[in-house]
C-alpha cells in the first residue's frame, strides 16, 4: 500500500499544537548553596522526543513556494532585554567588568592558587618556588592588570617585560611585579583542588571558572529577538585529548567553542567546550549532536519569540520545526543532503533561484558563485534589493530575502573573534586550562565592554575600555612597591657616545640621606684596568649611570669599550 503525503494544512495542525511541553533538562532537586557553581560532569542521556513533536521529514509535502508563502511571525517582547543588574549611568568600566570577574571568584582562585603552590613547595625540584608567599585578592587583580597591559604591549616572552636592554625595557612593568613573582603566580595559577575534582570530568581543571562565568552571562544580560551560534577555534597546539582540527578557520587547531551570541549587541550569551561525546550537552534522540547543541543552548530562550541565525552545521528541517513548535523562529544555511530537504533542479545559472515550501518552512536554492541552500521560518519567499548595483549592467543586484536575512545576522560570533585578535590576553603555555582561562577572561571583558556601552551610551574603542580597566583596577588594588635593589646592571644606551652628558649628584634616598653613594660602572666593569668595587656621588643622569667624575665620566662617554 502507498504511503499518503500529508498536507500543508496538517503541517500546520502538528507544528502549532500547544500540547507539547518544552524537554526539561533541569535536575530533580534545586539547591542555594555554593557546590551548584561547580556541577557535575552531565552525562550522555538520550531524550526521546514525543512522536508528534517533530512530524517525519520525509513527508513535509513540499511545494513550489509563491507569493501566498507565510513565515511564522512570533511575537517578542523586547522590553524587559537587554542589562539586568541596575546600574547608574555614570557607570565605570572597574564596575562592569566586576559584574562577572567578582571578589569572591577571585578569591576561589587564590585559594587554589596558595594550596596548589604549597604542594609545588613540597616537590624536590621545587626550586624558586621554596620562596613562595601566598598570594591574595588584591595582588590577583593586579596580577589580571598586568596581562591585559602585555596583550597591548607585545613581547616575545615573558621575561622580555623585565629586560635591561634600554633599547626596548618597558620599566613600567617592573612597579606592578618583580619578575620572579609574576611568573611564580603563573606557574602556580589553579582552580581547583587536584584531590577533591571528578577525574571524569575533561574540564574539571576549568570547571568552576567556566560554571561560574556562563552563569553570569546569562544573568547580567537577557537577549533581544535575534539570536546566531556559531564555533570558535582557541589556538592550541599541544597534546589534548579534545583538541579539534579545522581547516576553515585560521588557527585550524585549537580548542572548539560553541558560542551563543546576542545579534544586536554582539553580547556572549553563552558558551560551550567541545570535548567529543563527554561534551556538557544532552543529546536529544532525533536531532543529533548539532541540534542538541542548539537546544541546550537556546533553553532559557525558547517560547520567547526569538529568531536564531546557525551555519549549515547546525540546520536542518527537523531543528526548524522543533524550534517552531517551541515559538522560535530559524534561519541558516543548509547542506543540500540533509535529511527531509526537497529536491532541486541540479544545474542552475547565475542568479537563478527555485523556492520550495512546507507550511512556513521555506527551503530556498540560489545560484551566486555557486549553489547555495537556505532554509527559513521567518523569511518570506521573495526577492529583495541588495542594496548592491551591478558593475557591467548597472541593474540592482536583487537576492533572496531569507539571504539577506542571513548576511545581515550570521557574524557576531565573528566579529567577536576578530576584536578579540586585536587585544587578546591569551599567551602560550604548557597548561590548556590557562589558556583557557584568559580566553574565558577576555570574553568576561568582551561582555563588559557591551554592558557600559548600552549602560553608558558611549562608543569608546576596545582598546580604550582596556586602558582605562587596567588604570582603575590599578587604583583599587594595587599597591606599590619598593625600589628595586641589586639585579643585573642595565646595558649601554647606544647614545652614550653621541648625545650631551652633564654629571650629576645621586639621588638620595631614605636610607642614606646625604651619604648616598652607588658603585662606579667603569670601575666595576673595566677591561682598560684593574676592577675594583668603588663608591661614587656622582651619575648621567640620561644614561642612568653611576661613574667617577674623573676620569670615568669621561672614559665612559668617549670611549666604546672603556
Amino acid at each position: 500500500m502507498a504511503r499518503r503525503g500529508i498536507t500543508v494544512e496538517e503541517v500546520v495542525n502538528m507544528m502549532f499544537d500547544d500540547e507539547v511541553p518544552i524537554l526539561d533538562f533541569s535536575s530533580e532537586s534545586e539547591s542555594d548553596s555554593d557546590d551548584d557553581l561547580i556541577p557535575q560532569l552531565v552525562e550522555e542521556v538520550l531524550v526521546p522526543i514525543p512522536q508528534d513533536e517533530v512530524p517525519p521529514v520525509n513527508e513535509l509535502g513540499w511545494q513550489f513556494a509563491n507569493s501566498d508563502h507565510r513565515p511564522c511571525d512570533f511575537v517578542f517582547e523586547a522590553s524587559g532585554s537587554g542589562v539586568q543588574p541596575e546600574l547608574p549611568s555614570t557607570v565605570t568600566e572597574y564596575d562592569c567588568f566586576k559584574l562577572f570577574i567578582s571578589d569572591e571568584l577571585v578569591g576561589h582562585v587564590v585559594e587554589e592558587t596558595n594550596t596548589f603552590a604549597e604542594e609545588l613547595k613540597q616537590r624536590s625540584e621545587a626550586g624558586k618556588m621554596e620562596r613562595w608567599v601566598g598570594t591574595t585578592v588584591a595582588e590577583f587583580f593586579t596580577f589580571i592588570a598586568t596581562v591585559l597591559i602585555m596583550a597591548v604591549v607585545r613581547k616575545k616572552s615573558l621575561k622580555e617585560y623585565w629586560t635591561t636592554n634600554c633599547m626596548y625595557q618597558t620599566p613600567f612593568f617592573k612597579t606592578l611585579f618583580s619578575q620572579d613573582r609574576f611568573l611564580l603566580i603563573m606557574r602556580a595559577l589553579h582552580f581547583i583542588n587536584n584531590t577533591t575534582m571528578n577525574r571524569l570530568d575533561p574540564l574539571a581543571k576549568i570547571r568552576p571558572i567556566l560554571s561560574s562565568l556562563t552563569l553570569k552571562f546569562r544573568e547580567v544580560f537577557v537577549p533581544f529577538k535575534n539570536l546566531c551560534i556559531d564555533e570558535s577555534l582557541l589556538l592550541w597546539k599541544g597534546r589534548l585529548a579534545f583538541r579539534q582540527y579545522i581547516p576553515s578557520k585560521r588557527h585550524r587547531f585549537g580548542i572548539k567553542f560553541f558560542i551563543l551570541c546576542d545579534v544586536l549587541t554582539g553580547y556572549v550569551q553563552d558558551l560551550v567546550i567541545y570535548t567529543g561525546s563527554t561534551t556538557d550537552i544532552v543529546n536529544i534522540d532525533g536531532l543529533g549532536v548539532s541540534g542538541s547543541v542548539v537546544v541546550n543552548m537556546l533553553k532559557p530562550y525558547l517560547e520567547k519569540g526569538h529568531a536564531l541565525f546557525t551555519d549549515n552545521w547546525y540546520s536542518s528541517p527537523t531543528l526548524f520545526l522543533y524550534l517552531m513548535k517551541h515559538r522560535t523562529g530559524a534561519c541558516g544555511t543548509v547542506r543540500a543532503k540533509r535529511k527531509g530537504m526537497p529536491e532541486f533542479r541540479k544545474k542552475m545559472k547565475k542568479d537563478e533561484v527555485e523556492m520550495k515550501c512546507a507550511g512556513p518552512l521555506l527551503a530556498v536554492k540560489w545560484h551566486d558563485k555557486r549553489d547555495v541552500h537556505v532554509l527559513s521560518t521567518i523569511s518570506s519567499a521573495s526577492m529583495a534589493d541588495s542594496g548592491k548595483v551591478d558593475f557591467n549592467t548597472g541593474e540592482h543586484k536583487m537576492k533572496p530575502s531569507c539571504v539577506l536575512d542571513y548576511n545581515k545576522n550570521m557574524g557576531a560570533v565573528d566579529r567577536f573573534d576578530m576584536r578579540n585578535s586585536f587585544v587578546e590576553c591569551t599567551r602560550k603555555t604548557m597548561k590548556w586550562y590557562k589558556k583557557i582561562f584568559f580566553h574565558l577572561v577576555d570574553c568576561a571583558i568582551h561582555n563588559a565592554y557591551i554592558v557600559h556601552q548600552q549602560v553608558t551610551g558611549q562608543v569608546i574603542r576596545p582598546q580604550a575600555f582596556r586602558e582605562n580597566l587596567v588604570r582603575q583596577l590599578l587604583e583599587h588594588h594595587h599597591t606599590p612597591r619598593n625600589a628595586p635593589t641589586g639585579g643585573r646592571p642595565s646595558l649601554d644606551t647606544p647614545l652614550r657616545l653621541k648625545a650631551r652628558h652633564f654629571p650629576s649628584e645621586v639621588p638620595q634616598t631614605a636610607a642614606q640621606g646625604n651619604s648616598t653613594r652607588r658603585h662606579c660602572r667603569v670601575c666595576l666593569h673595566s677591561s682598560r684596568r684593574p676592577r675594583q668595587r668603588k663608591l661614587t656621588r656622582f651619575f648621567c643622569a640620561p644614561c642612568d649611570t653611576a661613574l667617577c667624575a674623573v676620569p670615568c665620566f669621561e672614559e665612559f662617554h668617549t670611549l666604546k669599550n672603556d
